[in-house]
């Protein structure tokens, strides 16, 4: 070993020494330091990371999508996704998050039975290598929990070796009286093993079983997965549900030190072993307790951005933008090495709590009220305070956008739904969108009804011709915005001024128009991203926006030339303009 890379061994072991002190004070480092090393694999060939690298561009969007949303008879649903990537989204979009892709009990893959393994159902691991070297892969890494029909807790019920403390227990005398939680089921479910009854924890559901991080080998089985998942090409990590990972009694058990330091561990040895790798973390929390896991820029290098789709949502239900401009300011830059990843539907419903603080109990409450006026529905959870509280609004987008608080039908449906796409794509971050939003998926009452879960409502599962059938007939509504948000995409992916970490300043021009300036990092290329989110025509004086006269300037949407920067612009309902001092990139 050259001295270089025994430098590179020492800082590395020092590093996860440091991590593994504070987790685990008690236990001897060097052998568990050896054993995530090896489990890593990290051989003779360390890399050191670059601090504040961007391991993204302009070029960057995310489709959000279940391996089985597209089917066609007779053929493995990774193979038909796969087709569909290629056919419409090539060089549309970068990056593809195929949810949990694992054997599963419940949640649509959330209860995992087997890390290791892809549901045959779908595929196997050749079909995800197979999209893995055509777009970046972003996979689940499911840590707070498992199912309750996994290998592992088989052997805890069994008293056996995997699995029989893994899990988290805690008897129902403890003070649980501070827990915070997003369900309503019971926080203990009582287990029969085979040396007496034991209480585990369920955080999400009683299939849902938390498991135990006071074990460092379940941190060890961890990152013995994160390898095989790297080695099959995923090089996006989105760990689920991370809030939760490390319990006391007596605490809330939400975002504890050693949660944050499991997360700034596992970056560790990912970064080393793969210095391209970028790890997500999924907290459906507040704002600001959704920003801590940035950490000094050394936990998640990309956080989802969760108070933008409730937030975007009521400011285009009540056309009014102070709310949403509000949020916009309060928002820290990223800093290099860091982003957010922008969203406005998924698989999930719309979070209500990252609008603690941001909207009054009033507004909120009509938001919800509206959404079920659409034929949405509603999670609740038990808040602090002793009652139930609306937690999540269960709807597709479309159907959210189909009318206003004030008009509950105007017509203005597909306007109000791309207008939410033009701002989310022009926003600071990378954009993520939902593979039901991109086909301006209806509300799917027959799911619904058939799995009985509020969130079935936006997980409709398509048949393949009947799709191509929507998606190339010109009178479809599916094929009007289908088309124009790929259009927009593309326009998008050519600007340097929508690089993620480019300068972002929210603008002030009253109410009915939500307006903010982006600039690239080279400074060479400013865009100003204008929409009318009312169902009234606005006018907007150019001059009120400071555009330089020495420039020329276009919007990129509609490849329109300004020539009199004195004069007035007319936005009909819910248009937007990308006003740019470069026509680039239009399609």
């Amino acid at each position: 070993m050259d001295k270089q890379q025994a430098g590179l061994e020492k800082e590395f072991r020092r590093r996860i020494g440091e991590h593994l002190l504070f987790i685990y004070p008690d236990h001897p480092a060097d052998s568990l330091i050896d054993q995530l090393i090896e489990e890593i694999g990290m051989g003779r060939n360390l890399q050191p990371p670059t601090p504040h690298q961007n391991n993204w561009d302009e070029s960057d969007c995310v489709l959000i999508t279940y391996g089985n949303t597209i089917k066609n008879a007779g053929e493995k649903p990774l193979h038909t996704l796969h087709r569909f990537l290629n056919t419409h989204l090539d060089g549309v979009i970068s990056t593809v998050h195929i949810l949990p892709f694992f054997p599963f009990s419940s949640d649509d893959g959330f209860a995992v039975m087997d890390y290791l393994e892809v549901n045959p159902a779908l595929g196997d691991w050749e079909d995800i290598e197979a999209i893995s070297k055509q777009y970046k892969l972003m996979a689940d890494l499911v840590l707070n929990h498992m199912s309750s029909r996994s290998l592992w807790f088989d052997n805890f019920r069994k008293r056996l070796d995997p699995g029989k403390d893994y899990f988290f227990e805690a008897e129902p005398t403890a003070d649980l009286s501070k827990v915070v939680r997003p369900r309503n089921s019971p926080l203990l479910t009582e287990v029969e093993t085979s040396d007496g009854i034991r209480h585990v924890w369920c955080t999400f559901s009683a299939d849902q079983v938390d498991l135990d991080f006071r074990n460092p080998q379940v941190l060890v089985e961890f990152v013995r997965i994160i390898r095989k998942y790297l080695n099959h090409g995923v090089t996006v990590f989105r760990m689920d549900a991370v809030p939760f990972l490390w319990k006391e009694a007596g605490t809330d058990c939400i975002h504890l030190q050693q949660t944050h330091e499991i997360i700034k561990l596992l970056r560790t040895l990912i970064e080393y072993h793969s210095p391209e790798v970028v790890i997500i973390c999924e907290n459906n929390v507040p704002n600001r307790e959704n920003l801590t896991y940035f950490g000094n820029a050394n936990e998640a290098h990309v956080i989802y951005n969760f108070s933008l789709p409730p937030l975007l949502l009521h400011t285009l239900l009540s056309g009014n933008c102070r709310h949403l401009k509000t949020w916009m300011m309060s928002m820290p830059p990223a800093r290099n090495g860091t982003a957010y990843l922008n969203f406005i539907a998924s698989h999930d419903g719309i979070g209500l709590r990252p609008l603690d603080g941001l909207l009054s109990d009033q507004e909120r409450e009509q938001l919800v009220q509206t959404i079920q006026d659409f034929g949405g529905r509603v999670t609740f959870r038990r808040a602090r305070e002793g009652h139930d509280k609306a937690y999540e609004l269960n709807i597709t987008l479309f159907d959210a956008l189909q009318g206003t608080i004030a008009d509950r039908a105007d017509g203005l449906e597909v306007a109000r739904f791309v207008c939410a796409h033009t701002i989310m794509l022009a926003l600071e971050g990378i954009p993520a969108l939902y593979i039901q939003s991109l086909f301006g998926s209806r509300n799917d009452y027959a799911r619904l009804e058939h799995t009985g879960r509020a969130r079935s409502i936006n997980r409709h599962i398509w048949q393949e011709e009947e799709l191509e059938n929507c998606l190339s007939d010109s009178d479809s509504q599916h094929y009007g915005i289908f088309h124009e948000l790929k259009r927009l995409i593309q326009i998008r992916c050519k600007q340097p001024a929508f690089h993620p970490n480019a300068t972002q300043f929210t603008l002030h021009l009253g109410t009915e128009i939500f307006g903010f300036w982006r600039q690239s990092l080279d400074r060479e290329q400013s865009i100003f991203a204008l929409s009318n989110i009312t169902n009234k025509s606005q006018t907007i004086n150019l001059a009120d926006i400071n555009l330089i006269s020495t420039d020329d300037w276009y919007d990129l949407i509609t490849g329109v030339h300004f020539t009199d920067l004195g004069q007035q612009l007319q936005l009909g309902p819910y248009q937007s303009v990308w006003i740019s001092n470069r026509l680039q990139g239009q399609v």
